[in-house]
């Protein structure tokens, strides 16, 4: 119960101290420690669910399973090394963008509530507590991503609040169905909400009922996972918030809405005894990467042309849950999360150097050995180049589609091609050829990249036993 307590603690704690003094100079080295203390805590959190097995505390209210622990320590990994990016970047930006101290406040109290909800999200038992984190993570998302001001962060925080808004109502419509279908079973009362209870009594939940709630649960956490229909405040909210922001939005927020997703497909597959949401998640997945994939094609900004890339990614792993792979769903989640971060790190400083976000006006980034070689190899990475971990997981993903659904093969391999060819040629474009930008105040932050990267061209060469053992009781809990 400490570490869970610990894991909500530090963010919750960080984020209001950082209201009271998050413009002091010494704010973004805080706001590193407040994460590093939540990343330490989610490791001994780990540690104790992969030696003792799944824990429920505070009333049931809290549930850890290898499934879930794997991604808070994802999430907050990934949270401490863009807070190490952050310090530089921000600092560059309050002298190259006018940041006020009000505006630095805002950003390092709501990065931490921003982060404190997502962890909420993943360990909580009950799926109300579920919904409202998802709803608090929205709403700290819509400070963080109009931190600047401008017209275009206006916009695109404004579409980004009205589209998941709506999205996040269709989601508690689908709660509350599943709450009407439980009642019946487990009685009134908060037991009636807590995925445990709902789980072991799964086959025993009205089917219609079931089948008609997921339907509302995918449309409403599938609009803050991205998916086609329902991603178009994605690539604005990437393109105009500050970089940190679109790193964590790809690399964390994205993961954690798919994560309810798969944990209402568990329930509802248990109810219905078929395949009805696994065909509904094939779908709306194969139509992701497809769309997201030629969208890339005309694509001018920098930040946008990768926020679209993380909606062919999520539309590939919810693709992958849907037939089953969930191995290589899992392997995707966490390399996709730490190579799409790592290629923002670089984009960030990229955009400071050169003054713009304009792909055609970026030109040279070489020059700067961190930002150059950073957005080269993420780029090689993302595209599934090996020997990378997302090529790993993507021919995971591949040939387990060609034994269980051939269809769909050509498909992904015509969309995976087209990203490809988008991707690259804008990628070796920025990089090479002569710079024409600013030196920054603040060097680059290069250990963030670099470890990043680092870890994924391990996994495409190496699966630790240990982590490929958690990553095989993650996939079997979602069966």
């Amino acid at each position: 119960m400490m570490e869970i307590l610990a894991v909500l603690g530090f963010p919750l704690l960080g984020g209001a101290l950082l209201a009271i003094w998050g413009e002091r100079r010494w704010a973004p080295e805080f706001n590193s420690a407040t994460s590093l203390c939540t990343f330490l805590a989610a490791s001994l959190l780990a540690f104790r669910i992969l030696v003792s097995g799944p824990l429920i505390v505070l009333n049931e209210q809290f549930f850890v399973d290898s499934f879930n622990v794997f991604l808070v320590v994802l999430t907050a990994f990934v949270s401490f090394t863009t807070t190490l990016f952050s310090r530089p970047y921000m600092r560059n930006e309050q002298i190259l963008s006018s940041l006020s101290s009000q505006q630095l406040r805002l950003y390092h109290s709501m990065y931490q509530i921003f982060c404190f909800t997502m962890l909420l999200a993943l360990l909580t038992n009950n799926l109300g507590i579920l919904w409202v984190a998802m709803e608090g993570a929205t709403l700290a998302t819509v400070l963080l991503v109009s931190l600047y001001r401008s017209r275009e962060s206006l916009e695109a925080a404004w579409k980004y609040f009205i589209l998941c808004g709506v999205g996040i109502a269709q989601a508690l419509f689908g709660t509350i169905l599943i709450y009407f279908a439980a009642e019946k079973v487990l009685g009134a009362g908060g037991t009636a909400l807590l995925w445990t209870h709902l789980d072991a009594a799964k086959g025993s939940l009205e089917p219609t009922v079931l089948s008609i709630a997921f339907v509302f649960l995918l449309v409403g956490y599938g609009t803050k996972v991205g998916l086609v229909p329902l991603h178009s405040w994605l690539p604005d909210a990437h393109a105009e918030g500050p970089t940190p922001v679109s790193a964590v939005l790809s690399g964390l927020l994205l993961n954690v809405a798919l994560y309810a997703v798969v944990r209402c497909k568990i329930l509802v597959g248990g109810a219905l005894q078929n395949r009805f949401a696994d065909d509904l998640m094939i779908g709306f997945g194969l139509l992701s990467v497809l769309t997201a994939a030629f969208l890339l094609w005309k694509q001018k900004d920098i930040k946008r042309l990768f926020g679209y890339s993380s909606i062919e990614h999520m539309g590939l792993m919810t693709f992958a849950f849907g037939i089953g792979a969930n191995f290589a769903g899992l392997l995707h989640m966490t390399v996709h999360s730490l190579t799409k971060s790592a290629i923002f790190f670089a984009v960030g400083h990229a955009v400071q150097h050169s003054g713009t976000k304009s792909i055609d006006a970026i030109r040279g980034l070489i020059q700067s050995p961190a930002v150059g070689w950073g957005l080269m190899l993420g780029g090689l990475a993302i595209l599934g180049m090996p020997p990378f971990g997302v090529f790993t997981s993507e021919f995971l993903i591949l040939t387990h589609a060609m034994q269980s659904h051939p269809w769909a093969t050509p498909v992904l391999l015509v969309a995976l091609g087209v990203a490809f060819a988008s991707i690259f040629g804008k990628v070796q474009a920025m990089v090479w050829g002569e710079m024409e930008g600013k030196t920054l105040p603040h060097a680059p932050a290069f250990l963030p990249i670099l470890l990043h990267l680092g870890i994924v061209l391990i996994l495409g060469l190496y699966i630790p036993p240990h982590l490929a053992r958690w990553y095989h009781e993650a996939a079997r809990l979602i069966g």
